[in-house]
């Protein structure tokens, strides 16, 4: 009695390991798309026919209606708490300097307690602002 020996291949494709690779890089993207843009405050600047480039060390952002301000865009602090966070980010550096982003419609008085805390520290101010169209 002679044994047959029968080769067949199987031809089926599994997808479930793709579905699952697609699903781990759609994770993957959608938290890396959300690290590159950082939230940022959209300010309404004043506008000047000078314009000056410098890179600042620290920005300061004074939104209206807001109790906080922004150091470097993201991190929100109060105006006592101010003079601390930056001493810490501008300690150690040979030219301090502070860029200070107000609204349009901000009150001079916000932007001169920013600047008078820059005073007493003898850091260096830049009013930013747009250009003028």
């Amino acid at each position: 009695m002679a044994i047959k020996q029968t080769l067949k291949t199987d031809v089926a494709f599994s997808t479930a390991s793709m579905s699952d690779l697609v699903f781990l890089l759609l994770i993957f993207f959608m938290i890396t798309s959300t690290m590159i843009s950082p939230n940022a405050l959209k300010l309404l600047l004043p506008q000047s026919s000078n314009q000056v480039q410098s890179k600042p060390a620290v920005s300061v952002s004074i939104p209206k209606n807001s109790p906080y301000l922004y150091v470097d865009g993201t991190t929100p602090v109060t105006l006592s708490e101010l003079p601390v966070k930056l001493s810490q980010l501008l300690e150690g550096r040979e030219d301090p300097t502070i860029s200070i982003y107000a609204e349009k419609t901000v009150t001079i008085d916000e932007v001169v307690k920013v600047m008078n805390v820059a005073k007493t520290h003898r850091w260096k101010v830049i009013l930013a602002t747009s250009p003028e169209d």
